[in-house]
C-alpha cells in the first residue's frame, strides 16, 4: 500500500502532536503529583494503550477507517506514549537505589496496559 503524502504529512503532523500532548500532560502531572513513580509517563503510556486498542476495536468494527487508524494510533499515539522515556526513568530510578520503585513502575506498565489494551479493543468492537 502506497502512501500519499498527505498521509505521511497527517502521520506527522499527528505525531507532533501527541509528542507535545505527552510533554505537557506529563509536565502537568509532574507538577502536581509528587511521587517516587514517575506517575505521568506512567499514565501516558497506560492510556495510550487503551487508546490504540480501543482504535483497533473501532477499525475492527468498521466505524473508523484503517487511514484514520493510520494518524491516531501511529501518528498521534505513536508520539503521545514513549518506551523510551519509561525505560529511561526505570534506570533512573534503580541509579538512584529506588530498585523496588523501579520494578514496580516498570512491571505495573505492563501489568495494566496490556489488559487496558485488550479492553480498549473489546469496547470499541461493542461500540
Amino acid at each position: 500500500m502506497g502512501l500519499s503524502l498527505l498521509q505521511l504529512g497527517l502521520v506527522a503532523l499527528a505525531g507532533a502532536t501527541g509528542a507535545l500532548t505527552r510533554y505537557l500532560l506529563g509536565r502537568f502531572i509532574a507538577e502536581r503529583v509528587r511521587s517516587q513513580i514517575p506517575l505521568g509517563t506512567w499514565l501516558i503510556n497506560v492510556s495510550g494503550a487503551f487508546l490504540i486498542g480501543l482504535i483497533a476495536g473501532l477499525v475492527g468494527h468498521r466505524v473508523i477507517s484503517p487511514a484514520l487508524q493510520l494518524v491516531l494510533a501511529t501518528g498521534f499515539l505513536g508520539g503521545y506514549t514513549t518506551f523510551s522515556t519509561m525505560q529511561w526513568e526505570g534506570t533512573q530510578l534503580i541509579r538512584t537505589g529506588s530498585v523496588a520503585y523501579s520494578l514496580l513502575y516498570l512491571a505495573g506498565t505492563y501489568a495494566l496496559g496490556i489488559p487496558l489494551a485488550a479492553l480498549g479493543m473489546i469496547l470499541g468492537r461493542w461500540l
